[in-house]
């Protein structure tokens, strides 16, 4: 398999369709950075649709369900990193060639129906991110699908039992995210066991199970797995058991009211400017102010996952450099959403999540 990385290319549905036998070390290697590049690929699409919800719904029930989704794919990535050096990888992140692209197909050629975008929150917004998280066999709305996340990371478990020798325990960041769910720690993989266990919570949370719709690792107690909760703010409905045998599920719950929301337009490929849009002194601000935070923030992930425990700074405050960068996001990203954009269609801009060079 090439170690050229390109966040374009197929390289998963290409592992994928390679024999369990050359599963080998590259082989898991090559597939846990596609991982990586996953993970990362969910975030801007979700955290443009929470950013975009305004007051008074801001800390409403459909934010709130947004936050801890997003808080749970963080703790997805910080998990595959580890993964990845357990085995004696590096996580790369902070490259133009393989930081996410909108719009466009999700990393390797998962899901190659679906186009991610960023854009505001709504209801064709809902179905993508949803789309994004569907399981092979959903407990509501069924349909066929192409390769899914949940089935990448069973053949990526499959490969690590076959060599559990290749887990050393090496380069582990751990982080205490407790307060998001139980099952939210980055916590260190130094055991076939730890494997195991992190990546039925990555799998689990993001689909369920084939036999219920919760969330088994759960931050607050009923909550869905990430289908299910995007599925009923979409149908505006909670999904209930409306039958126990067989076992039904359906949207026939309590209303979820839409929040309010700034109308953010979809950015085009390649940033605002790049697809043709005028972009004023005044909005270049606050979103070359995005860019670089976003860079800075994939630039300290990269470095804290190549650090050692005895590297000056150390992971643990790499990791809080990388943090600190992600808090700083929210605001410019908000700002953006008050200007409209240039012509009379109502839509305001948002950030691009555009991968730029540090400034000297």
């Amino acid at each position: 398999m090439s170690t050229v990385l390109n966040y374009r290319s197929n390289m998963i549905v290409e592992l994928m369709r390679m024999p369990a036998e050359e599963h080998d070390e590259a082989w898991l290697k090559d597939a846990l950075q596609q991982a990586v590049l996953l993970e990362l690929a969910t975030l801007p699409p979700y955290l443009c649709g929470l950013w975009s919800i305004e007051d008074p719904d801001r800390d409403g029930e459909v934010s709130e369900t947004i936050r801890e989704i997003i808080f749970d794919e963080m703790s997805h990535m910080g998990l595959v990193c580890n993964m990845l050096t357990t085995i004696g990888g590096t996580p790369r992140l902070a490259d133009a060639a393989l930081v996410p692209k909108y719009p466009g197909a999700l990393p390797g050629g998962v899901r190659p129906e679906l186009c991610v975008s960023l854009t505001g929150l709504s209801k064709e917004a809902l179905d993508m991110y949803s789309q994004i998280e569907r399981p092979d066999d959903p407990v509501v709305e069924d349909a066929e699908v192409h390769t899914s996340i949940g089935a990448f990371y069973t053949q990526i478990l499959e490969a690590f039992r076959k060599q559990p020798q290749l887990i050393k325990g090496t380069k582990q960041i751990t982080r205490n995210m407790s307060s998001h769910g139980k099952g939210n720690d980055v916590v260190a993989l130094t055991s076939l066991a730890d494997v195991e266990a992190a990546i039925t919570i990555i799998k689990e949370q993001g689909e369920g199970t084939a036999a219920s719709p919760d969330n088994p690792f759960p931050g607050q107690p009923g909550e869905l797995a990430h289908f299910y909760s995007f599925r009923e703010i979409f149908h505006g409905k909670k999904l209930i058991q409306v039958s126990s045998d067989p076992q039904r599920f359906d949207f026939q719950g309590a209303d979820i009211p839409m929040p309010r929301t700034s109308r953010m337009g979809t950015v085009p490929s390649g940033g605002w400017e790049q697809g043709g849009v005028p972009v004023s002194s005044e909005v270049r601000v606050p979103l070359d102010s995005f860019n670089q935070h976003y860079s800075s923030m994939l630039r300290f992930l990269e470095k804290a996952w190549q650090a050692d425990q005895s590297s000056t700074p150390t992971p643990a405050q790499l990791l809080n450099k990388a943090v600190g960068e992600m808090l700083q996001l929210e605001d410019p990203a908000r700002q953006l959403m008050q200007f409209p954009l240039p012509g009379s269609s109502g839509r305001t801009f948002g950030p691009e999540f555009r991968y730029v060079e540090a400034v000297e």
